[in-house]
């Protein structure tokens, strides 16, 4: 389930950051009902699949609400990612050793 929300986190926050291209004129406004529908479903799937890994991984609410907040802040999905990449390569060793 994590390996499913990292890469709905990563496709989300490209399509808020292809959303804010539309916003400032670098893509044509001709596909903005497409682009926005795809985010928007998106955006339910992060938020859902954030709630449901953080109740599977016994993640507080604080973590929870900084998902969440990464969801809206444009680039805040790198750091995401970064971030469960390094827990879960941690955690892998741990098993591992």
């Amino acid at each position: 389930m994590l390996k499913m929300f990292r890469v709905v986190s990563i496709v989300e926050g490209l399509s808020f950051l292809t959303i804010l291209c539309v916003s400032f004129g670098i893509i044509s406004r001709d596909f903005v009902f497409y682009i926005g529908l795809f985010h928007g479903v998106l955006f339910i799937a992060y938020l859902v699949l954030s709630l449901l890994v953080t109740d599977k991984k016994g993640w507080s609410i604080l973590v929870w609400l900084a998902l969440f907040l990464a969801a809206v802040i444009p680039f805040a999905f790198i750091i995401v990612e970064f971030l469960l990449r390094t827990r879960s390569t941690v955690m892998n060793e741990v098993v591992v050793d």
